[in-house]
């Protein structure tokens, strides 16, 4: 059976609609850097998701053509990511989408390296004509954070972030959100078949001791 991230790990995938702390593991990414609305159409943003499955889906399928990676083994390629952030802003405006700077992800396995990657970036742009060369090797150490599962449309998600910062707050904790340490969204449903009242997204902030 093909190893699913979303129920290995589930305290970080699937985690209840109410605030909780976590220690988030090291974990290494598929990244592509970029800035702007990422609702506009065709803009920057649903090209990197599109370079992002691409690669995602060449590294998944390597067993099928001469090259090994060692340590293969069969996966589910994990869900789109992205960690977000604005100049000038502590958190997030969600209603200024035209500044935001972010940084759209998939998971990697462990046993995927940064060769492998430059591999999937050469088939890739040979096999579908698509430029790859925004894509990067990515390693995050997030450590304490506190995540809540955000139930309906991106722009209701600040509902959600009031209550992730009460609760670390009657518990003694601070957001530590910097250039570093970043808002993290998680995207369990696909935008373009499930209707927005239904989307479902972790969001997940840095905290420290106060």
């Amino acid at each position: 059976m093909a190893f699913d991230f979303k129920k290995e790990y589930k305290e970080f995938y699937l985690p209840k609609n109410r605030p909780e702390i976590v220690t988030v593991p090291r974990a290494n990414y598929i990244a592509v850097r970029g800035q702007g609305d990422p609702n506009a159409e065709g803009g920057a943003y649903q090209q990197a998701i599109g370079v992002l499955y691409a690669l995602a889906y060449t590294l998944k399928m390597s067993y099928k053509t001469d090259y090994r990676i060692q340590g293969f083994y069969d996966y589910v390629v994990p869900p789109l990511e992205g960690f977000w952030r604005q100049e000038g802003v502590e958190g997030i405006d969600y209603g200024n989408k035209a500044a935001f700077q972010w940084t759209s992800v998939i998971r990697l396995p462990d046993f995927v390296t940064e060769k492998d990657l430059a591999w999937a970036v050469e088939t890739t742009e040979k096999k579908k004509k698509l430029d790859c060369s925004a894509a990067a090797f990515l390693t995050v150490d997030e450590g304490l954070c506190v995540q809540i599962l955000h139930l309906g449309p991106f722009d209701e998600e600040p509902a959600s972030v009031a209550l992730m910062d009460a609760y670390i707050r009657e518990r003694g904790y601070v957001n530590d959100l910097s250039e570093q340490r970043q808002h993290h969204e998680i995207y369990l449903s696909d935008a373009r078949k499930v209707e927005p009242a239904r989307w479902k997204t972790v969001i997940r902030h840095p905290i420290r001791k106060e």
